[in-house]
């Protein structure tokens, strides 16, 4: 075999060994985004849930009585919170919203006069 040949053929190995490699990255590339894309479908199917629940809670803390307002105004601030922090770390971003608990005192003691 003349070099020549010899070097083609080396060549032609060489190239065919890389492109059985560039093939599995692609194969394992396809199983990873599938993975994250379940991932994402899982992760926002809780974060909907969270939503839900959520409005629910603010649903009841409309129609709440003064009785009743206080513990509900606690639990709204909880679900709120964990609903926030869910939110902000799946999509890892910063959190700049204020988180529920910070409002006062008077605001969660005192229920809102129904007119």
């Amino acid at each position: 075999m003349s070099q020549r040949a010899a070097y083609i053929e080396k060549m032609e190995l060489q190239i065919d060994k890389l492109n059985k490699k560039m093939l599995g990255l692609e194969t394992s590339a396809q199983e990873a985004k599938e993975e994250a894309r379940q991932k994402y479908k899982e992760e926002m199917g809780k974060l909907r849930q969270q939503s839900k629940v959520a409005a629910a809670k603010l649903d009841e803390l409309k129609v709440a009585g003064a009785d009743s307002w206080a513990t509900l105004v606690a639990d709204m601030e909880k679900i709120h919170d964990s609903f926030t922090h869910s939110f902000f770390s799946f999509f890892q971003i910063p959190n700049t919203s204020e988180p529920a608990a910070t409002s006062t005192k008077a605001e969660t003691a005192t229920a809102p006069k129904k007119s």
